[in-house]
Formats: C-alpha cells, sequence, structure tokens
C-alpha cells in the first residue's frame, strides 16, 4: 500500500534500471515529487550498483506490504519487523536483508520520514536474526599460480571456421588479457569492466593504468593510478597480453575488455561482472580444476585476492600491497592474507610435543 504522497509515480511498483541507468527516478519528496533532473542526481549520489539494488528491494518490500496489508510509506516498525522475519525464516542472507533495511531507511529519508528501521522493535528482531543466521560472508579463493597460468593455459589460441582460414582466438586473447591485468593490477572487478583505452598509459616499465572512480574514491575527486608491469615471462605478462588483445580485435578507444561475437568480433560494448564470472567459471571447467577433491571457489574477485596473497607470500609488506590495491586500512590488507599465512610462525606449531 503506497498511498502516500512522499514517493511518486508509483513507488511500490518500482522497477530494476535498465542497463547503464542510474536515476532513482520514482522518488518523491514529503511536498511532492521531484522534477527529472533532480531525481537524476539524487540517483547520482549512489552507485549505479546501489541504485539497482536499492530499487529493487524497496519494490521487494512493497510487494511484501501489499501481500500482508501493511502500508509500505511510511511503514510502521511492525511490517518492517516482520519483513525481516519472512526474509529470516526463508534463508535469506544476512548481507541481503542488511541492504534491504538500508534501502527502507533510504526511501523513507528521501520523504523527510521517520526511519522505521531504528525501533527497539525493530533492532531487536535484526539483532536476534543476527545472532541466530549470522555467518561469516562467503569468500572467494585467492587465484594466484599456479592455478592463474592453469586458466591462461585453458584460453583458446586458434578459431576454426567453414567458410575462412582459422583465425586467431579473439575471446581466448581477452580471456588472458582479463586474467593477467586482473591479477597483477589488483583492481576491483568494476574497475577492470570499466578500463577504457584512454585510461591506459605507456611507460617505460609497463603501463599505468588510470582509475578515474572507485569504491574508496566514488565522488571522483582525484584519479588514482595503478601500474601494469612487463613480466619477466611473456606468456605471464599483463602487458603483453594487453597489447596483444587490443591489436586481434582492433580496439582503439572505448572499453578495454569487450564481449566477442560467434563470428569471432570484438563488439562495442563491454564486460561486466556477471560476464567475467562465466568466464573464470568456465576456464575452471576447461583447466580441470571442477574436478579437485576440494573445487576452487574462484569468482571475480579471486584476482584482487590472488595478488595480495601471492605478494604477501613473496614477501611484500601490507603498505607495499596497499600501494597497488589502494586500500585505506592495512588492517583490509591483512584480512586478505590471513587463511594463507594462519600456520606461519604460529606458537601452535613448536610447542615441543
Amino acid at each position: 500500500m503506497t498511498d502516500s504522497p512522499a514517493v511518486a509515480r508509483a513507488t511500490g511498483g518500482v522497477a530494476p534500471l535498465a542497463p547503464g541507468e542510474n536515476g532513482l527516478l520514482d522518488v518523491g519528496a514529503g511536498d511532492g515529487p521531484l522534477p527529472d533532473d533532480e531525481a537524476a542526481y539524487v540517483g547520482a549520489s549512489k552507485a549505479p550498483a546501489t541504485v539497482a539494488a536499492y530499487r529493487s528491494d524497496w519494490a521487494e518490500f512493497g510487494d511484501w506490504c501489499t501481500r500482508e496489508g501493511h502500508r509500505q510509506l511510511p511503514a510502521p516498525p511492525a511490517a518492517v519487523s516482520g519483513y525481516l522475519t519472512t526474509l529470516a525464516r526463508a534463508g535469506a542472507k544476512v548481507s541481503t536483508m542488511s541492504r534491504r533495511m538500508a534501502a527502507i531507511r533510504f526511501f523513507h529519508g528521501l520523504g523527510d520520514l521517520p526511519d522505521p528501521t531504528s525501533p527497539a522493535r525493530v533492532a531487536a528482531v535484526w539483532e536476534g536474526i543476527r545472532r541466530k543466521h549470522g555467518a561469516p560472508p562467503d569468500q572467494a579463493d585467492p587465484l594466484m599460480p599456479p592455478h592463474l597460468f592453469d586458466l591462461v593455459a585453458a584460453t583458446a589460441t586458434t578459431r576454426s571456421f567453414r567458410t575462412r582460414p582459422d583465425e586467431p582466438d579473439l575471446a581466448g586473447a581477452r580471456d588472458r588479457a582479463l586474467l593477467l591485468i586482473g591479477f597483477f593490477s589488483a583492481l576491483r572487478c568494476s574497475e577492470l569492466c570499466a578500463l577504457t583505452v584512454d585510461d591506459v598509459l605507456p611507460h617505460d616499465r609497463g603501463r599505468t593504468l588510470v582509475v578515474p572512480r572507485s569504491k574508496t574514491n566514488q565522488r571522483g575527486d582525484q584519479a588514482e593510478l595503478v601500474i601494469l608491469p612487463y613480466a619477466t615471462h611473456p606468456e605471464a605478462c599483463p602487458v603483453r597480453a594487453l597489447d596483444t588483445w587490443l591489436e586481434l580485435a582492433g580496439v582503439t578507444d572505448g572499453p578495454v575488455l569487450r564481449r566477442v561475437s560467434t563470428g569471432n568480433r570484438a563488439t562495442p560494448g563491454g564486460l561486466h561482472r556477471a560476464s567475467v564470472h562465466r568466464r573464470i567459471t568456465a576456464l575452471v571447467s576447461a583447466a580441470g580444476l571442477d574436478q579437485l577433491p576440494k573445487k576452487p571457489n574462484y569468482s571475480p574477485h579471486s584476482l584482487r585476492a590472488g595478488f595480495v596473497t601471492w605478494a604477501h607470500l613473496r614477501g611484500a609488506s601490507d603498505r607495499e600491497i596497499a600501494a597497488q590495491t589502494r586500500h585505506r586500512s592495512l588492517a583490509s590488507v591483512g584480512g586478505y592474507v590471513r587463511v594463507a599465512t594462519a600456520w606461519d610462525k604460529n606458537a601452535a606449531t613448536d610447542l615441543g610435543l
């Protein structure tokens, strides 16, 4: 039930954003609908992925309120606590429920309405859910040598056709660039997908990558720099893989990493997180790593995690690692390597027993 004027244009039925759209266009304030240009700036205040998630979460909450006979805006605390209880019983992750609470707070805040997630009733239900259902996040395994090079070796090199001569496989060339750039640069997946040709600067020791915006620099106040060095071995060199891909694909501007058509041609559109995840999963299978007794849990984040872990095992300090990863907190760097180094210099291994 969304009969409040605080949210205009059918807030309860907000559709997810179309790809590339970045605006909370259905949001209004307590004194009426926001003009489209103002609403667009509201949308730009959040990352595109956050905007899409909030809209989807708000629509889900609206559907639940309609079914249960609650008012969505302003929502009573009983609606929020009941909604959280329903989600918890259905097995929703704590992180998912936390984000949905954030969406509810956000839309109420835009309407200058009280936060329905803050009353003691909701806080008590939420604390109970976290205690009973909370679990450590499902962390991706770090992707580093030798498995990194197993995946590189599993990429296709030649594409055969019935009506024309064999050609270098563009998807394979792109995947090699994806893996090696992702590992050496330690870019976040969103940054890797957003990388453009103009962001790649020449350097006598490799390439310098410009990151205009990032998770910790969302407004783009100052571009961040990441290095992409030459590697000693050609097959492991990210610069060689990058140059080979760009040359074969004929890419001179726009996104660096792109989709490849069935006809072995690079398309104008860039990759996104889901497509990167699919490529890594496919290469894990092609390399036979999914047949290991313990199948590795690799995701797009595994490349960044792999860089941190491998650099640490090679003796790099947390500060040196953070110079590449751009972590603001050195404690965040340590979190990546805790599992890999749990046995290092641990008194439990030297008890004389």
